[in-house]
């Protein structure tokens, strides 16, 4: 049984090529036609549809034939047995299908739509001649057809299709149910979205739902209001929240484990080694079974091509993050300082305002010049895979956008001590940055679409020598290649849209944490954020932008580490805060409570890092199954071996009885 008929087959991928002026006569010369014949001959469906400026070639591909391509690519899935092992479609009844029935996740699917339309190759005798609006250019021997018409600028790009009755399903269920505020369909939002998207709102969802505690305990706290700055309410509320940020990290880890157990995903997913996605290869980079290759059989000669590849990647990390250190030293360092003590000196408050919402404009396109330089910079480093890249961006990213976001805080802390300033600063920060952030990240896709399909009806008029007349996009293939992508602010070659989703995330967890006994109300407003991220993050991919394309990824990747040391960061900038409360004179002397202060921050950071041995990262149940999976498959290979010698024996034994 191989399953044919058992999934409803939709257009996934959509292919733009500009319409012609001149139509060929022959139409065994003329590429489009040429590349839609190579198309259904590769086993896919294919439909053509005429658009305003374009023209579009629409994807589908039966079970059979993703089965076919995923056992030349040597998929390996999980099967019934537990194991792991390669694909092959006569035995498709053996492998463990997805949580929507589906055989195939989005993530596989889209690998094997890769691989079947850029595979289709230059098989013949000789080179042919194609032609293209009276341009002609030969397709040679072995060459891929769609990355010749790539690079003769006649396909103009391949991008994945919206699924119109899935889109409306979760546009329904997910992006504007507002009854549940925190529940998500994350089985179906991994199905259309692929593992690194549903990742991400498993965690904002979970990340919204623990936010309420510290918001309840951040408004009553506000309500009863501290008479005296030596309140013991502030310390306790400090220790809670420490509490409160390791317990939430410990029980996402747990969470995350379970997720991938029910999805059939191993931690090894991230180790990917890289493929081509659309075209673009991201291996370009020597692996070490490249290197393996180039070294051959010695031993000694590969041990040290190895330990010369390690320490050059070493080298190469260490220059890179220096030349970022020393960018945000010399070029960011006096910005934020300038600002801050502008900040100090202005009187009304409308001002300061006004002020502040120029300064996080302006800083976010200069921040952005820095990302760009670290993504150039990455580039010429030896990591093993996308993802390990994609961490290392993020790293270097991350530092610029701390330094942006807290330094001109730590100003008002370390030199003015002066709380009703750092206050209002906080205030200002997060209801400028909530508003302006959402406005941009809404507003933009909106616009930059707008804009998009004014210029084609722009065009359109043009062409026809007339500004009267309506002219409607029909078709919504059309109107999904106009949309914008889900890209990084950064540079897409590394990262997707999750990068600047994940970074607002983590500079709102470093501002209510770090600053927590300033402005325990900052939680509130930081949930109230959260709930209404949830929906307008699921608006945002399902109407705005074009479908992503799926990574993958097991975990939240680097950006765990970041949180993790954003609540170390918390723990000595809350405890520095509190020296300021209890030293209004500034003395700094060791008395009592400064001395309990200082070891409530070693019992904290002991706490933070001793935690996990409390908890376990992996839920019982997780661990019970992956055990029975690996005993199983045990017993399995060792049945099959013994099998396998029984046989040869008696081969022997039998060959031996002949010859004798």
């Amino acid at each position: 049984m191989n399953g044919q008929g058992e999934e409803r087959t939709a257009f996934e991928i959509g292919v733009v090529v500009p319409k012609r002026a001149v139509k060929e006569r022959d139409e065994s010369f003329d590429c489009v036609e040429v590349l839609v014949e190579e198309f259904k001959q590769a086993g896919l469906i294919v439909e053509k549809v005429i658009g305003i400026a374009d023209e579009f070639i629409k994807l589908a591909a039966p079970l059979e034939t993703l089965g076919r391509a995923a056992a030349e690519l040597q998929i390996k899935k999980p099967t019934h047995i537990g194991m792991d092992l390669q694909f092959e479609w006569d035995e498709v009844e053996a492998f463990v299908r997805q949580p929507d029935g589906s055989l195939f996740s989005w993530w596989e699917r889209f690998r094997c739509f890769n691989h079947l339309i850029y595979g289709i190759v230059n098989k013949r005798n000789s080179a042919v001649s194609l032609k293209f609006d009276g341009k002609e250019f030969h397709w040679e021997l072995g060459e891929s057809l769609l990355k010749r018409l790539e690079a003769e600028g006649i396909v103009k790009q391949v991008f994945p299709l919206h699924d119109e009755i899935k889109r409306k399903q979760l546009l329904r269920n997910w992006a504007l149910n507002w009854w549940d505020f925190t529940s998500q369909p994350i089985d179906d939002i991994y199905s259309y979205f692929g593992t690194k998207v549903a990742t991400y709102f498993a965690f904002l969802g979970m990340y919204a739902r623990w936010m309420l505690f510290p918001a309840a305990l951040g408004i009553m706290l506000q309500l009863v209001d501290l008479g005296s700055s030596q309140s013991m309410m502030l310390p306790i509320f400090f220790i809670s929240i420490i509490l409160w940020a390791v317990m939430f990290f410990q029980f996402w880890k747990r969470k995350n484990a379970a997720l991938l157990a029910r999805w059939q995903i191993s931690y090894s997913v991230v180790a990917d080694p890289g493929c081509k996605v659309l075209g673009l290869d991201w291996s370009s980079l020597q692996s070490p079974v490249e290197l393996v290759k180039k070294v051959g059989t010695d031993r000694a000669r590969e041990k040290e091509v190895f330990q010369r590849a390690e320490w050059f990647g070493h080298m190469m990390r260490f220059r890179n993050d220096v030349i970022i250190f020393l960018t945000i030293i010399c070029l960011q360092l006096p910005f934020e300082l300038a600002y801050a003590h502008l900040y100090e000196i202005t009187r009304p408050d409308a001002l300061k305002f006004g002020l502040t919402a120029i300064y996080l404009l302006a800083i976010q396109y200069f921040t952005k010049i820095g990302g760009k330089i670290s993504v150039k910079l990455i580039k010429h480093e030896s990591n093993e895979s996308t993802e390990y890249r994609a961490d290392s961006l993020v790293y270097k990213v991350f530092g610029l956008y701390f330094m942006q976001s807290y330094i001109g805080v730590f100003y008002h802390i370390l030199l003015h001590r002066d709380f009703k300033t750092l206050r209002q600063v906080l205030i200002q920060r997060l209801i400028v940055s909530l508003v302006l952030e959402n406005l941009m990240e809404n507003s933009l896709p909106y616009l930059k679409y707008s804009y998009r399909k004014y210029g084609v009806r722009h065009k359109k008029r043009h062409e026809k020598g007339s500004s009267t007349g309506k002219i409607q996009f029909t078709s919504r293939v059309e109107k999904e290649y106009l949309k914008p992508s889900y890209s990084a602010s950064i540079g897409e070659e590394l990262e997707d849209g999750l990068f600047d989703d994940f970074l607002e995330l983590a500079l709102q967890f470093g501002m209510i944490m770090m600053f927590a006994c300033a402005f325990p109300l900052a939680f509130a407003f930081a949930a109230l954020n959260n709930v209404t991220e949830i929906r307008a993050d699921a608006l945002k991919l399902l109407a705005m932008l074009k479908r992503p394309v799926p990574r993958a990824a097991a975990t939240i990747g680097a950006w765990l580490n970041i949180f993790q040391f954003l609540i170390i960061m918390s723990i000595c900038t809350n405890c520095v805060l509190l020296v300021c409360l209890y030293d209004v004179e500034g003395k700094w002397k060791i008395e009592p409570g400064l001395a309990a202060i200082l070891i409530m921050e070693h019992v904290l950071l002991l706490i933070k890092f001793g935690f996990s041995r409390f908890v376990p990262e992996e839920p019982a149940w997780v661990r019970a199954n992956r055990m029975k999976n690996a005993t199983h498959a045990q017993h399995m290979c060792s049945k099959q071996l013994l099998r396998s010698i029984s046989g040869g024996e008696k081969m022997i034994l039998g060959g031996g009885k002949k010859t004798e």
